[in-house]
């Protein structure tokens, strides 16, 4: 459920000249960041300290934070996607490998899982290069489930343009994906 958004402006007013105000903010909206935050990293612990940083980034910055007519959850969106892909950046790779490699005689179950996650990877991670206006879309879309509706208010764009941005999108990723296999196979 989301704020009116007189109010919902009111509040960040307030928070912006007092930081005890932000608890409102936050507490409307983590859950729904935590959910797109863990949609792309599948870790809770890791998805509680990107959350965590997310809105410590929030903080920060409200001052700074202008009104575009759109939802403030947009801008938290678009805080958290940097967020995700600054720990992608810096995470290193063979984490996942000694994490599934820790799994005590399921030594099929831990390959088809590390598979699993590279896919996923894999997935994010050519998300993360579509042109920004497409990647929130898509991002919004698969991580967060929400409705073309939602994304459009989120985004302050109409369910036809969200339809369109989704679509071409899916198409990159398409394309992309079947390119950097067919690179994949072909050393």
């Amino acid at each position: 459920m989301t704020l009116p958004r007189e109010y919902e402006e009111e509040l960040v007013e307030r928070a912006k000249k007092n930081p005890e105000a932000f608890g409102e903010l936050y507490d409307q909206y983590v859950d729904q960041i935590y959910r797109f935050v863990y949609s792309r990293v599948r870790s809770t612990e890791i998805a509680q300290d990107v959350t965590s940083d997310v809105f410590f980034k929030a903080l920060r910055a409200i001052g700074r934070y202008q009104s575009t007519g759109r939802p403030f959850s947009s801008w938290l969106y678009q805080i958290s996607a940097n967020a995700v892909n600054d720990y992608y950046r810096g995470r290193k790779h063979h984490a996942e490998l000694d994490e599934a490699a820790s799994v005590p005689d399921h030594a099929t179950e831990v390959s088809e899982t590390v598979i699993r996650r590279q896919e996923a990877e894999r997935i994010w991670i050519a998300i993360d290069q579509l042109p920004k206006q497409q990647r929130t879309a898509v991002s919004l879309k698969l991580g967060e489930d929400l409705k073309l509706a939602q994304i459009g208010v989120i985004m302050g764009k109409s369910e036809g343009a969200i339809k369109l941005l989704i679509h071409r999108g899916m198409n990159t990723l398409r394309s992309q994906l079947e390119e950097r296999g067919g690179a994949d196979e072909h050393p």
